[in-house]
């Protein structure tokens, strides 16, 4: 079997390689977890060199928050002011590369404009104006598995993904600069309470392997976590999401996007030994 693997600007990623980490950094005051936005040019550099200082391998800035259950709706003019100043102030300055968290194409081509070198989009390249975007300047992606209704979390998910790697495809992007990722905290409306929808997804993760894409899992500091251990607060929810990034790195994830970069790399570090230590038994 040919290991699943996929570089993202520069980092590798996939079967066989290190898992890394994705630093989460906001400048949108709206966001779910206030902790993770920082206004300021300064701090957001500072805050950026020390997630890599402790070891992220790739910065992902946000422009407008993407929570599902949050009134956060901001214009794609507005959205384009706060990610290009972002990323301006972040690429040259990092040893590593930026990640713009955007969906939609006026702030997709400012960030890559402005040297991004990854999209992740939240809609899995729903918008095809996007997908060129990204093949026009061979950048990397992230594709989300964007809601939609399914009595089976685990099978709705690869099914959406599927589509989103199709859209891919068609917009020729190849597979090495596709990396894919699941959506957790964003099934809201399926059927199913999205607790469980999320702790079904993660639980059968392993399933996703079959699109031979790399996976990318965002567990940090999300409701699901809030539920389960009654921690209303995302700031009360750290060691809640470093057990549920334990349980994504035993069952495939290669990417932990987080918000809490040492102690989240620390988690990645002990289930992928535990997990390496199993496969050889």
């Amino acid at each position: 079997m040919i290991p699943s693997r996929a570089t993202l600007a520069g980092l590798s990623l996939g079967d066989g390689l290190p898992v890394a980490v994705m630093g989460v950094l906001n400048v949108s005051p709206e966001s779910f977890h206030a902790g993770s936005v920082v206004g300021r040019d300064d701090d957001l550099l500072r805050a950026a060199l020390a997630m890599v200082g402790a070891g992220a391998a790739l910065i992902d800035v946000g422009a407008r928050s993407t929570a599902p259950y949050l009134p956060t709706a901001i214009s794609e003019a507005e959205e384009c002011l706060r990610l290009v100043r972002a990323v301006e102030r972040l690429v040259g300055k990092l040893p590593v590369p930026v990640s713009a968290d955007t969906a939609r194409p006026a702030p997709a081509r400012a960030a890559l404009e402005a040297g991004a070198r990854v999209i992740n989009d939240v809609s899995g390249l729903r918008d095809p104006a996007v997908a060129a975007l990204v093949a026009q300047h061979h950048a990397g992606v992230i594709l989300m598995a964007a809601p939609a209704p399914g009595p089976d979390p685990v099978a709705t998910v690869k099914s959406l993904l599927g589509e989103a790697l199709e859209r891919a495809h068609t917009a020729g992007i190849p597979d090495e600069r596709i990396v894919v990722d699941p959506g957790i905290g964003f099934f809201r409306n399926e059927g199913v309470p999205w607790d469980a929808w999320d702790a079904r997804v993660l639980a059968g993760l392993s399933a996703l392997g079959a699109l031979g894409r790399p996976l990318c899992v965002g567990v940090s500091r999300k409701s699901f976590i809030g539920v389960i251990t009654g921690r209303d607060g995302t700031g009360e929810r750290l060691a809640g999401s470093l057990a549920a990034t334990a349980v994504a790195v035993w069952n495939g994830a290669a990417l932990i996007r987080t918000h809490d970069v040492p102690d989240t790399l620390d988690a990645v570090r002990v289930a992928e030994r535990l997990r390496n230590a199993a496969r050889a038994l």
